[in-house]
């Protein structure tokens, strides 16, 4: 009997901007090396439906794109199967052409057949030369008339190394309207919901998903399989933890399948990645990838790893994200089609079986950041890999109207990053974190940002404290955090009135240079210039005419660490552009924090090896279920 691993579908929105992530209808040529259309005309009118298009007499549409070409690389890699059939459906006389490519991104043709009338054509394709990466994919060319596509499938003889549903959990925080329309797309697509046991919604807001106006239909249509689980804000760590914790209770779960609240998804993505699951030959845990939400032929993740020398997450090939595939679609993307291998996934889409948990154990009680890095990183060290899955995706909210290192997540981000490097760093002491994370500091200050260095010397002090403080702070942190803000005056986001903030000086405008360069000082300069600045700053107070007003303005983008130290104030947009906030030295607060960061780091670096062991040897029971029972059993404050 076969087994399908993949079909064919279509965008299920009318929106132009999805259309390069289904089916490539252009014809493209490359100019300088880059690609660019040749031909662009309108294609929406020709999708008829979630797996049935017009292919117009004359034209070729080429299915090689994110969403509908085959990962032959990752199913070769992770998996047993190594024969599988591709199965397409048309109508009318039209040319179906196969296609592979390598890991270079070299195309290859395997196959070419003529068909006419009501077809069912199927290709036998091997998958015995993608070890280091490579898709395959189909074109449909129509003839003199127009033919019809009418769905493909990619299927194989090969069993599942295992089976079993997954649960579903939905984390949340006032972000109901997102929920409702996930569950509606859920409803909608039977074909996901067949290899679904259940869906916990776990409500951590004041804004209940249940008291939609839309809630009790969807509810109704999804019967048991939807459950509301509200509890306390514990983050995403808390919430993600209690879906964990719900799935253990089930013995029809052999999945969990994680997903953040503001998103939207492709159902298809879901399906395929507990597919994949099923087959992968060890236990796999299995990630999707990031396209924006608000641009969303945009791909901001594609497989993320931690450096371990300064322990820090990044994504592979750094230079080449965001990719948009409205400008370079999949054929025309060569550094694509490479095999990336993963340390984590992130977890806004994140499929976890259950067989790791029962082994390395639940989330750690992080609250948020990078409670999904630590969590991939046990499972590694304990053996099963993170895999994230080229056509497996999501759309989400992205970072890039957001800097949350200077508001109060800045907290979480100095605490959970050191917290898995004590747990997980292979380097002694951290390797270069410990420098890093000083640096950060030195950083903040210099640029009159005293809020999130206090709460990263806040996380120094608890890290310090040794590791029973994060089942006993995971409800109180942020409330906390957010509490010292206001101790902050840079931190308040001064709105448009109609009356514009001025500053002394002007705005300061600086020269566009190429994505991902920066005409920051290096070697003797950077030195020379952090020395000269930290010296100012302590031994000068700021002129009164620019305490009084913003000496300079800055955006966003210009308002760089070696800029912004050079002033006695700035005036700076707010990184979603809702405001400005005004920076201005305080000697004092320098002074007191410039000491501070000298003596906790130097107390980090101390007690490192000692708070290691610790970290190392509290991790089972922190992350155990029975400790997350008792956190969960907690009263509401």
């Amino acid at each position: 009997m076969p087994h399908l691993l993949q079909r064919a579908v279509l965008p299920l929105e009318h929106d132009p901007d999805l259309l390069p992530l289904y089916v490539d209808p252009e014809t493209w040529t490359q100019i300088d090396e880059e690609p660019v259309r040749v031909s662009s005309r309108a294609q929406l009118s020709n999708i008829l439906g979630r797996s049935e298009a017009r292919i117009v007499a004359g034209r070729r549409v080429s299915f090689g794109t994110y969403f509908n070409a085959f990962p032959a690389s990752y199913w070769q890699h992770w998996t047993p199967v190594r024969d599988i059939t591709l199965t397409v459906h048309t109508s009318g006389p039209a040319t179906i052409l196969v296609y592979r490519s390598n890991g270079g991104g070299t195309k290859q043709r395997l196959e070419t057949r003529e068909v006419s009338g009501e077809t069912t054509s199927s290709f036998d394709l091997t998958l015995n030369q993608y070890s280091d990466g490579g898709w395959i994919w189909f074109d449909i060319a129509a003839d003199q008339e127009n033919a019809r596509f009418r769905g493909a499938e990619w299927t194989t003889e090969q069993e599942p190394t295992r089976s079993g549903k997954a649960s579903l959990g939905i984390t949340t925080y006032n972000k109901p309207e997102y929920c409702v329309e996930t569950l509606r797309s859920l409803e909608a697509a039977p074909d996901v919901l067949e290899l679904v046991d259940r869906i916990f919604l776990i409500d951590q807001g004041t804004d209940r998903v249940d008291a939609q106006p839309d809630f009790p239909d969807v509810a109704g249509a999804l019967g048991e399989t939807l459950q509301i689980v509200t509890q306390p804000n514990l983050g995403g760590s808390g919430g993600f933890a209690r879906a964990m914790h719900e799935t253990l209770q089930r013995p029809e779960s052999d999945f969990v399948q994680l997903l953040d609240d503001d998103v939207r998804i492709e159902p298809e993505s879901l399906r395929r990645s507990i597919v994949f699951g099923r087959f992968a030959t060890t236990p796999t845990i299995v990630g999707a990838h990031m396209f924006d939400l608000l641009d969303r032929p945009k791909l901001h993740a594609w497989a993320e790893v931690v450096d371990d020398a300064p322990f820090m997450w990044r994504t592979l090939q750094q230079e080449l994200m965001p990719h948009d595939f409205s400008v370079a679609n999949l054929r025309q993307s060569p550094q694509l089609h490479m095999r990336l291998d993963s340390d984590y996934n992130g977890w806004w889409m994140c499929l976890i079986p259950v067989e790791v948990i029962r082994r390395i154990g639940l989330s750690l009680p992080a609250f948020i950041k990078w409670d999904d890095a630590e969590y991939c990183l046990r499972a590694r060290d304990a053996g099963y890999p993170t895999v994230s899955m080229p056509g497996v995706a999501l759309w989400h909210v992205s970072w890039v109207g957001k800097d949350d290192s200077i508001d109060w997540q800045a907290y979480f981000h100095a605490r959970n990053r050191i917290v898995a490097a004590l747990m997980h760093s292979r380097s002694a002491f951290g390797g270069t974190l410990i420098r890093h994370s000083r640096r950060l500091d030195l950083k903040h200050l210099m640029m009159m940002q005293y809020y999130p260095v206090a709460l990263r010397h806040r996380a120094l002090r608890d890290i310090l404290s040794g590791p029973e403080h994060m089942a006993a702070n995971i409800a109180t942190a942020m409330p906390a955090a957010r509490a010292l803000q206001k101790e902050f005056p840079e931190t308040v986001i001064h709105r448009d009135t109609g009356v514009p903030l001025r500053s002394r000086k002007g705005r300061q405008v600086f020269k566009r240079l190429a994505r991902h360069t920066f005409d920051s000082p290096t070697g003797i300069r950077l030195r020379w210039f952090t020395l000269s600045t930290l010296v100012a700053h302590w031994l000068h107070a700021p002129k009164p005419e620019n305490v009084e007003q913003p000496e300079v303005e800055f955006g966003k983008g210009d308002a760089n660490w070696w800029r912004v130290p050079r002033y006695d104030s700035a005036l700076v947009s707010a990184a979603d552009g809702s405001g400005k906030n005004i920076y201005t030295r305080d000697r004092a607060a320098y002074r007191r924090m410039l000491r501070d960061s000298v003596l906790l780091h130097r107390k980090l670096q101390r007690d490192w090896p000692r708070l290691s062991r610790e970290y190392r040897a509290a991790l089972g029971d922190v992350t155990s279920a029975d400790s997350w029972a008792r956190i969960f059993d907690r009263p509401s404050r």
